[in-house]
Formats: C-alpha cells, sequence, structure tokens
C-alpha cells in the first residue's frame, strides 16, 4: 500500500493514478464531471493506492474540509477506483483498511455508488440521506464516526 500527499508523487505515479482514474471515471462509467478538480494538490489531501509494476490497480483519496460536510467529519473518501481487471480481488477493501488504519480516530465521510454501499458499511460507515444521483450514477451519503 502506498500512501503520499501529491507533493511526494513521482510523474510516473501520478500519470498512473491518473490513468486509472480517467479509464475507469471518463471512459468506462462516461463520468462528466471535472476529474482534475484541484483538490489533488492540496497539502491536507493523502492518496492511497495499490500497484501492479508500474501500473496503479486501485486507488482512492482522502481530503480535508476545514468545515465538516456532515456532522463532525472533516476528512473525505472519494475516488475510489478498482482498474477492471484486478476488480473481485479485495483491492477496494485493502484501501479503505489503510485508510481506517490511518484515520480511523477522525470522523470519515463519503459519497459512495449505491451498489458498493454493502463494502463501506462492514467498515463502519452508515448510509445517511436519500440516495441522489450523481453524474449519470446512483449514491448515498455514509458517516463513520472517529473511534
Amino acid at each position: 500500500m502506498i500512501q503520499k500527499t501529491f507533493s511526494e508523487f513521482t510523474t510516473s505515479e501520478l500519470y498512473a493514478a491518473l490513468k486509472l482514474r480517467t479509464d475507469v471515471f471518463l471512459v468506462e462509467q462516461g463520468v462528466d464531471e471535472t476529474e482534475l478538480d484541484g483538490r489533488d494538490l492540496e497539502p491536507g489531501t493523502v492518496h492511497f493506492w495499490l500497484a501492479d509494476g508500474a501500473e496503479t490497480v486501485a486507488y482512492l483519496r482522502t481530503l480535508e474540509d476545514e468545515v465538516p460536510e456532515h456532522l463532525d467529519a472533516k476528512r473525505i473518501i472519494g475516488r475510489v477506483v478498482v482498474g477492471p481487471a484486478f476488480r473481485g480481488n479485495g483491492l477496494a477493501q485493502r484501501l479503505v483498511a489503510s485508510v481506517i488504519e490511518r484515520f480511523g480516530h477522525e470522523a470519515l465521510l463519503l459519497h459512495a455508488q449505491s451498489y458498493i454501499a454493502p463494502l463501506y458499511e462492514k467498515f463502519g460507515f452508515e448510509a445517511f440521506g436519500d440516495e441522489y444521483v450523481e453524474a449519470g450514477i446512483r449514491h448515498l451519503s455514509m458517516y463513520r464516526a472517529g473511534a
């Protein structure tokens, strides 16, 4: 498991992470939202990923907001992605477990694609609010209290 802030990325690591994100979110899922939103650059953002050689095969990032979006959650998990050839091997679970290991003392928030919400429930996340559609995909907001 690799964990880095943006300033710690090598150019090859950055390319591999962005390639996976664009291949899945833009090409496969057809998400038309801005993928490069500037939040990757923030000093409080931590990127987590798994690699197979030079290829990033699973990735997520955590953001840190100054004002909580829900209750006391200032840490947000997002951009969770696993490459098509590597799905079904528990890689997303490994990523989430690493986030909880590092930030589990903090309240955590995420906006999950609805079909994958059961994965997050295994880690103590609870859905709140109504299901909504973002970028044409059904989502649930989920919260996990800090330990």
